[in-house]
């Protein structure tokens, strides 16, 4: 092959990667639902937090992406049953956000005095980075990407994953970027406007967590029907 069309290759995979990781990340829509977990923290602690959850996206989504198929076969796991356990996990997150009260002076005012670096590493992994930031669609997604990788031509397959990693980085920059200055982002809304927001995009967030655990099982129950017609017996014509 030539080398424009390995660089063809590369440019395809890296779009690839990037078409199908940016949307389920939707990183605008995590920064409301960031900004109100870490009600309290300080300017510096939330830049931190957004650093370490956009580095935990990236390392997230290349482990996925690179044996995401190899460590569901060692544990015997199906990408179905990762939908359903995840997707559970997203509900149950977004409907403490929805039914959380409202921020006033006197809460942040506790919230600042209880938020502790200790607290805010203990948040960085869950719930900000998962399911929060990168949840078992976003895994889903880069597991897709990472079974287009796999080509007859191993120098091909390098390619592609050569390609692949920069759409990770550039998702990772992008979350970054929305974390980094969600504040300045939710300012423009006002109190109102940010409560209402950060609700929005809960519930938005509590309907992917349906709609994950639903396509898990609607996989599941299709693969139970399809194992029990394999066991009905055929009647022999007399």
């Amino acid at each position: 092959m030539l080398l424009h069309e390995y660089l063809l290759i590369f440019g395809r995979s890296f779009l690839f990667a990037l078409a199908t990781l940016l949307p389920f990340l939707n990183p605008p829509a995590v920064a409301p639902i960031f900004w109100t977990l870490t009600e309290g923290a300080s300017g510096a602690t939330r830049l931190a937090l957004a650093k370490r959850v956009a580095l935990n996206v990236g390392v997230m989504l290349t482990i996925a992406m690179v044996a995401g198929n190899v460590l569901l076969s060692f544990f015997g796991l199906s990408l179905a049953i990762v939908r359903v356990g995840g997707g559970v996990l997203v509900i149950a997150s977004a409907w403490r956000l929805v039914n959380s009260p409202d921020a006033g002076a006197e809460r942040a005012a506790r919230m600042a005095e209880s938020f502790t670096p200790e607290m805010a590493k203990a948040r960085a992994f869950y719930p900000l980075t998962f399911p929060i930031s990168c949840g078992p669609g976003s895994i889903a997604a880069a597991i897709t990407v990472g079974a287009s990788l796999r080509e007859e031509d191993h120098l091909i397959s390098l390619v592609k994953l050569a390609g692949s990693l920069p759409g990770i980085l550039v998702t990772s920059l992008t979350l970054y970027v929305c974390l980094r200055f969600a504040a300045q982002f939710l300012y423009k809304l006002g109190e109102n406007g940010t409560t209402v927001f950060m609700r929005l995009s809960a519930f938005v967030m509590l309907c992917l967590g349906v709609q994950i655990v639903w396509d898990g099982a609607h996989e599941l129950l299709l693969s139970v029907l399809v194992e029990a017609m394999n066991h009905i017996p055929v009647p022999r014509a007399p």
